[in-house]
């Protein structure tokens, strides 16, 4: 019997399929991965494509000459955007009072890594320099308690995806999506030895305060 769950990738006793909730959602959600996301048991994005039936998922760093990726970025019926938070982006809010032209699938592409390694990916990645950006103007705070963020209102990959669904679809139908990632953090905290969450908590806000 093999250690981890075939559907969610987590180890058996971390496997978060009884927490998912399919959701239907309009927006199509594209998922680019960094490598090193792959293999971690507190990743986000797989709440993601479990949920959503229409989210994709690729892995790597540099996409310039990822076919599948470009045949589907010149499809003139898809409308694609790239959450990340440039220069020149629009915030997601603006982007929901827009029309749709009909027939025509609005597309998110989601960058799942550090601050760093997304910043690397979207520099590598000519295709995705081009592309119109926008930004979560309704985010407050994340709740990856266990991963922390040298950024004060850095989100998960999970979280970024309900953010911006929510925006353009309205937040109610995508709250399993939260519900899902809450419970898989309570419990990866409950694993942790008594009191190295507490520790390693406090150690990481007082370096970001420093």
């Amino acid at each position: 019997m093999s250690r981890y769950c075939e559907q969610c990738g987590k180890a058996q006793k971390a496997c978060i399929c009884s927490w998912i909730q399919t959701v239907d959602a309009k927006t199509e959600l594209w998922i680019l991965q960094h490598p090193s996301e792959v293999k971690r048991a507190i990743g986000t994005a797989r709440i993601l494509t479990l949920s959503l039936p229409n989210a994709r998922l690729w892995v790597g760093e540099d996409f310039s000459d990822h076919d599948e990726l470009n045949t589907l970025l010149s499809d003139p019926l898809r409308d694609v955007y790239i959450v990340y938070p440039g220069e020149y982006s629009e915030p997601v809010s603006s982007l929901a009072r827009q029309p749709q032209h009909e027939g025509v699938k609005r597309v998110l592409i989601l960058l799942d890594g550090t601050w760093k390694k997304a910043y690397k990916m979207w520099q590598l990645s000519s295709n995705l320099q081009v592309l119109p950006t926008v930004n979560l103007d309704n985010v407050e705070k994340g709740n990856y308690r266990i991963r922390k963020s040298p950024k004060e209102q850095g989100v998960s990959t999970v979280e970024a995806g309900y953010l911006a669904l929510a925006a353009l679809e309205g937040e109610a139908k995508f709250s399993p999506l939260i519900d899902a990632f809450n419970r898989m953090i309570d419990f990866q905290i409950q694993q942790m030895p008594e009191g190295v969450f507490e520790r390693n908590y406090k150690r990481e806000t007082q370096d970001s305060n420093s």
